[in-house]
């Protein structure tokens, strides 16, 4: 994809499977890659692997994130594109949530990209360019049982895009929005579980999904990569599903 070669790439939850495959991508296109991740040791791991940068920042505190974005530039040089990646739920029907796991739910799928992005988008606005793609998920365009408030993070995060998108529209910055469907993750086990109930929620979901699978890691950074380089430079403020068929919107 044209002109991702050289430039400089963050990528949060870098360390986790779907972040670790979006930075081999960027690195495969030449980019520099800032592996940030709260487990420090797992981005190290990546980093090695892509020749990357490694950052433990914990994306819920703006000191922290702002530390590690200004970490990141001393080493690498100014931000072109961001890609706010991580993301944590659990499977719980809403009336059984408390307020604390609400609180944590939000802070990392919410409050986290609204973080990175309010430290990243103002060296691009001064530079007059820059790339950011938020990675929501189908949840939050359809919805998903057990995830209420998952499901309003990710959609806070597409109108969020939608609005910053339109707001930096003439400072030569695109911000557009992944929304992944189902995919086979160690998030994904984990939330399911790996009991009768969660063997019948991978069923469902399978079920209902026309390609038949859930996605796979490798199935993400396309849409990633494509939204980030120059070959996309006249799309902002839109949302792709990359969930098998799960989503279908015109």
């Amino acid at each position: 994809m044209r002109g991702l070669n050289g430039k400089n790439v963050i990528v949060t939850g870098g360390a986790g499977a779907i972040g670790a495959a979006i930075c081999r991508r960027f690195a495969g296109y030449g980019a520099k890659v800032g592996v940030f991740d709260r487990n420090f040791e797992g981005a190290k791991k990546v980093a090695v692997a892509i020749k990357g940068v490694a950052c433990g920042v914990d994306i819920t505190d703006y000191k922290a994130v702002a530390d590690g974005i200004a970490a990141f530039e001393k080493a690498a040089g100014p931000t072109d594109i961001l890609v706010n990646n991580a993301g944590w739920d659990q499977f719980v029907p809403f009336v059984d949530t408390t307020p604390d796991l609400w609180d944590k739910v939000i802070a990392i799928n919410l409050n986290g990209p609204l973080n990175m992005s309010h430290v990243v988008l103002k060296g691009m606005v001064a530079r007059g360019h820059g790339r950011v793609v938020n990675i929501a998920s189908d949840a939050g365009r359809v919805g998903s049982s057990m995830e209420a408030v998952y499901s309003a993070c990710k959609g806070g995060i597409i109108a969020f895009t939608k609005t910053v998108a339109r707001e930096v529209a003439r400072r030569g910055i695109t911000l557009n929005t992944v929304c992944p469907g189902p995919t086979d993750t160690p998030l994904l086990a984990a939330v399911a579980g790996a009991d009768e109930r969660g063997q019948k929620i991978r069923a469902a979901l399978v079920s209902a999904i026309p390609m038949k699978r859930v996605g796979q890691p490798e199935d993400i950074p396309g849409a990633v990569c494509f939204l980030a380089s120059d070959d996309a430079a006249f799309i902002t403020g839109q949302t792709i599903s990359v969930s098998g068929g799960l989503t279908m919107h015109g």
